[in-house]
């Protein structure tokens, strides 16, 4: 009798890593002989939903997630944790991993790492990107508000009553105003679960208020689930009096501790680094943009969708917390599109450098590049990362570069190319996509020399 295995694959923005996975994980299966479903927790919510009949019929469980889930439906069954890269690029291991789990003892496995200290890491990026995956609603659809309303003139949202002005409010001051306290409040709820969140957001909304930011609001979110977590473990109450713990003792305890140690102490020294660093984006002299502009391409290239990524992509969000465009915004997204569109090119320039296959997933590359979805390099860099990697870093540091001494600005998070043609939307437009365009050749030419011929 085949074995069944049941998985959720989950990554932050739930938009390409998510379902890359998924379909390794299917493809595999199906390649092993063993039966499969995978649910995805993606940007549209859980697809594909494991049913108490799979449960029941389940060997073993995979969770490929990097954001926090629900868990406890799976108690009984043995769980292999991993990372959504693991599913992608180890697919095989990680089902026979499962297999290999006694159902009978119902222990939990957790995927092996090199070492505690990276084990650590990956639980600290984890909680952190729950924050932001959380988030990323927010600022997408307040950042879309906010172009539109742009769409009528810079300062028409400052005539009251007129519609441009009810965009800037339900963009800027609904939608952006609620950014920091999601994420601070997500971070805590990944910490320390449901306890988490009220002091989480509470800390997020000061930080927010007092000018600390997304640097304090990460703070927050830290301070807040980690305090929690501990006042879980150290709270001893009576039997008769335990109900009075989540519900109580531990959100008062933990939102007053919390708000007082943002006001007091954290706040406003990260209030002061927030200013500073705006205050430094904002006197940047060509020196200095090309070296940042160099730094976020590199970054957004080098793991396409992964740690580095998502760390160049929060820092550009920030920066549109003010509800006005942002050159780092427009940098980090120009340098996002360009390794798809740059390897899709370089299947085209160079056709007997690549398998009928890598040319079919560059038609796939073009048009994920389109709507800012670096992940549709990662198959290329998958199959030969020292030629492909380099090659998207350079495009990507020229992309970035150009766009900021273009002196681009965006007043959205995303859309890709989808965005551009709303007016104001992103200023020096001719420009900036001769920054795109110009990051686009630099990929392909490089990836198109370093690439051997195909023996046939």
């Amino acid at each position: 009798m085949k074995k069944k295995i049941v998985a959720v694959t989950s990554c932050p923005t739930g938009i390409a890593h998510t379902y890359m996975a998924a379909e390794a994980l299917q493809m595999a299966a199906k390649k092993m002989g063993v039966e499969i479903k995978v649910e995805t927790q993606g940007s549209v919510g859980a697809e594909n939903v494991i049913t108490s009949e799979d449960l029941r019929e389940a060997h073993a469980v995979i969770l490929a997630c990097d954001t926090k889930i629900d868990e406890e439906r799976f108690a009984g069954l043995p769980i292999l944790k991993a990372s959504v890269q693991d599913a992608i690029k180890n697919a095989e291991s990680l089902i026979q991993k499962a297999l290999n789990m006694e159902r009978k003892n119902f222990v939990d496995e957790v995927y092996k790492v090199k070492s505690e200290r990276k084990e650590k890491a990956k639980g600290v990026y984890k909680h952190l990107m729950t924050g932001v995956s959380h988030m990323i609603p927010f600022v997408v659809a307040g950042g879309i508000l906010i172009a539109i309303s742009f769409a009528f003139g810079i300062r028409a949202f400052e005539q009251e009553g007129s519609f441009a002005a009810a965009l800037m409010e339900i963009g800027g001051n609904a939608a952006f105003s609620l950014m920091v306290p999601i994420l601070a409040g997500f971070i805590a709820f990944s910490i320390a679960d449901r306890p988490g969140l009220a002091p989480g957001m509470i800390g997020g909304l000061l930080a927010s208020r007092i000018g600390a930011g997304f640097l304090g609001g990460i703070a927050a979110g830290f301070g807040a689930g980690y305090l929690t977590a501990w006042l879980k473990k150290t709270i001893k109450l009576p039997k008769s009096l335990e109900g009075l713990k989540p519900v109580l003792i531990i959100p008062v305890l933990s939102t007053l501790i919390v708000g007082l140690g943002m006001l007091y102490v954290v706040g406003k020294p990260v209030a002061a680094l927030n200013s500073s660093l705006t205050s430094w984006l904002n006197s940047m002299n060509d020196t200095s943009m090309v070296l940042l502009g160099i730094l976020l391409g590199l970054m957004m290239a080098f793991d396409m969708g992964g740690p580095v990524n998502k760390a160049a992509y929060t820092f550009a969000v920030s920066t549109l917390s003010s509800g006005q465009p942002s050159v780092v915004m427009a940098a980090v997204m120009a340098a996002g599109m360009t390794p798809p569109l740059g390897v899709a090119l370089a299947t085209i320039l160079a056709k007997d450098k690549f398998t009928t296959e890598e040319r079919e997933a560059g038609k796939a590359a073009f048009f994920l590049g389109l709507s800012f979805i670096t992940e549709g390099a990662i198959p290329f860099a998958a199959a030969d990362p020292i030629r492909v990697i380099p090659s998207i870093m350079a495009g990507s540091a020229v992309a970035s570069v150009l766009s900021m001494l273009f002196g681009c600005t965006l007043a959205v998070p995303h859309g890709g190319i989808f965005v551009l043609p709303i007016p104001n939307a992103v200023s020096n437009l001719f420009m900036y996509l001769i920054s795109i365009t110009a990051g686009t050749l630099v990929t392909a030419l490089i990836l198109s020399t370093l690439k051997p011929k195909r023996s046939e």
